[in-house]
């Protein structure tokens, strides 16, 4: 094979793990359900979803930006791993935290272990998507 052929098949290879990188992080899972990896993909959204809804019943802290207060940046991006749940969350049923509620510290530590965990995920399903397709490209 050419050069310029390796490098289209890489050039590929590489879109597609990003778009189920992409797709990872949008629902949790759905990367692996989309190399195969039924039950790991399945775990994976339950594990996250069931973390989420324990942090918002304990009535955590969904993290949003906060000017002048620059560790707010981190929580947020730790939380909106999270994906759709964090987007839903935020802007389609507006949820707050209740700072007085006896959960709130654990119930905002579910909701950014939630977003992190899905972080590791979407790690997870790049890789493997990544070597999915080289071990496909190596047996054609």
């Amino acid at each position: 094979m050419s050069e310029q052929a390796d490098s289209g098949a890489a050039a590929s290879g590489s879109g597609r793990a990003l778009g189920l990188a992409a797709l990872s992080w949008l629902v949790p899972g759905a990367g692996h359900f989309a190399v195969g990896k039924l039950r790991k993909g399945l775990v994976f959204l339950l594990v996250i979803l069931v973390t989420v809804l324990i942090g918002c019943e304990l009535q955590g802290n969904l993290y949003r930006v906060i000017a002048g207060q620059p560790l707010t940046l981190l929580g947020t991006v730790a939380s909106l791993g999270a994906g759709l749940p964090y987007l839903a969350l935020r802007f389609v049923f507006h949820y707050q935290g209740d700072v007085m509620a006896r959960g709130y510290e654990y119930g905002t530590a579910f909701l950014v272990t939630a977003g992190l965990m899905n972080w590791l995920v979407v790690l997870d399903a790049w890789d493997r998507a990544r070597t999915h397709g080289a071990e496909r490209e190596e047996g054609e």
